[in-house]
């Protein structure tokens, strides 16, 4: 996707919404996501230990359910963001296991122009496990992405 194909600020409205596509989470992903950061829980990691806990079976890192968060929703839509700024009231709601099928659902939840350049647009992200439908993970991300103005004196 190149900058010139992305939305700018002016180009999204408030309540404007989009689903990402889907992606299923494997075994490779947590133990891969465990070397990257270092966390090797073994409630993660372990099946027999993950077998005692109230899951019942390893579970992914709550961080990594974030991360699918950031990484799938960044194309739906796809913008022209010039930087994250910040993330609020993000929360885990329920487990994360392998083999779920994840979406996210992805809201403009609030706009404030910023200037010529950039606006900060507030976005409400879900995480969504498709088999039950059921919201994993939810909150707000916060990014400055260029304002149009910028792009026509191009």
């Amino acid at each position: 996707m190149y900058l010139d194909e992305s939305r700018s600020f002016d180009q999204v409205e408030i309540g404007d919404a989009w689903r990402s596509p889907s992606r299923t989470i494997t075994e490779t992903d947590i133990v891969n996501f465990a070397g990257l950061t270092g966390d090797f829980n073994p409630l993660h990691v372990d099946h027999k230990y993950a077998r005692g806990t109230p899951f019942g079976r390893p579970i992914a890192h709550g961080l990594l359910g974030l991360s699918l968060v950031a990484g799938l929703g960044s194309n739906s839509p796809a913008m022209q963001t010039a930087a994250f700024m910040r993330l609020v009231e993000w929360k885990f709601l329920h487990p994360i296991y392998i083999g779920d099928t994840v979406h996210v659902i992805t809201e403009v939840a609030d706009k404030q122009p910023g200037g010529r350049k950039h606006g900060l647009i507030v976005w409400r992200r879900q995480l969504v496990n498709e088999e039950n439908s059921i919201i994993v993970q939810q909150g707000l991300f916060e990014t400055l992405v260029r304002r149009a103005q910028l792009n026509a004196a191009a």
